[in-house]
């Protein structure tokens, strides 16, 4: 089955990047990368999550690339990086550490945000030379470190061994998504998305993830299933906010309040009420303006002697936005 195509029109299409390069990690893994914007530009580094790829960033691209330096990067496997037989955290903390190499002068700072997975790469990446040299700060966005089987609601069970073994089955389901059909876009907005998200970010959202080989998805579940980065989350030193949707399925607000009490500088949790696991896609506004504000905090120093944002919990209400389609 071909790959599918992502929108082409509306603030979810890919924008075209200013230049693409390819980063080679530790184990010889080719990472496509796409650099927006000018340069010179504070530079902020994005990660995607699993079974996704640089077009599932494009609403933030295509606000901050015009005055931002963007980088962003196909996980290996993912988009257009080949896939490798090496799936593992420290793979991917790996590729971080090569595009952080390949696009970064020495000791450039960026911020560096993750999704998901992307988020979860940060995590393993944590205390290594390479990403302490390039990275200010850090949002982690619609994630958790450990027991993501376990605490998922996409099955709507009890907690337990049968949720969780139910739970093990669908996400690391072999069987192939196919064409993205109303009843395809209505399982994964289920599983993935707040039940007010707009239609055209479902459309959005599935082609991206229908677009990721079966192979590669479900290599990628056997990893995510063990996941175990509590150590690590402890290592992230620098200053790091997280943002997540109230009503996520995949990885639940229990997750984001654990980090947010685990992080040895944690500037921030910003839930998101009636948003699920897209957060990026589902809150772009919101997810940008927090971008915004930790480049200006820790990346430009733009905002001399002002405080970190406070490590309390913040509700934003993105009713509106979600209906509206912002």
């Amino acid at each position: 089955m071909s790959p599918v195509a992502p929108v082409t029109s509306g603030p979810y299409a890919p924008p075209v990047p200013s230049r693409t390069l390819t980063a080679v990690s530790a184990d010889g893994a080719r990472l496509h990368v796409e650099v927006h914007g000018p340069e010179g530009a504070p530079p902020v580094v994005l990660a995607h999550g699993w079974t996704c790829s640089t077009a599932f960033w494009a609403a933030q691209i295509r606000d901050l690339a015009t005055g931002h330096r963007v980088i962003a990067y196909d996980q290996r496997g993912h988009g257009r990086s080949p896939a490798s037989p090496a799936c593992t955290t420290g793979a991917l903390a790996d590729d971080l550490e090569a595009v952080l190499a390949q696009t970064l002068a020495p000791g450039e700072k960026a911020l560096v945000v993750g999704h998901s997975m992307g988020a979860m790469t940060v995590m393993a990446a944590a205390g290594r030379p390479r990403f302490e040299e390039h990275a200010a700060a850090v949002l982690l966005c619609s994630t958790g470190s450990s027991r993501l089987v376990a605490e998922a609601l996409v099955v709507p069970l009890r907690a337990g061994r049968v949720r969780t073994w139910l739970t093990g089955r669908v996400l690391g389901s072999r069987a192939p998504l196919g064409p993205v059909t109303p009843v395809a876009k209505r399982i994964l907005k289920y599983a993935t998305m707040g039940a007010g998200s707009a239609p055209h970010m479902v459309e959005a959202c599935a082609r991206i993830v229908h677009s990721c080989p079966r192979a590669v998805r479900h290599a990628w579940s056997a990893v995510l299933s063990a996941l175990d980065l509590d150590h690590e989350v402890r290592e992230l030193r620098v200053p790091t906010a997280v943002v997540q949707g109230t009503d996520d399925r995949l990885t639940p607000l229990v997750h984001a309040r654990a980090l947010a009490a685990a992080l040895p500088d944690c500037v921030g949790l910003t839930e998101l009420p009636g948003v699920g696991h897209m957060t990026p896609v589902e809150a772009p506004e919101l997810v940008t303006a927090r971008i915004r504000e930790l480049v200006g905090a820790y990346v430009t120093g733009a905002a001399p002697g002002r405080k970190p944002i406070p490590a309390q919990t913040d509700q934003i209400n993105q009713t509106n936005q979600i209906k509206e389609g912002a």
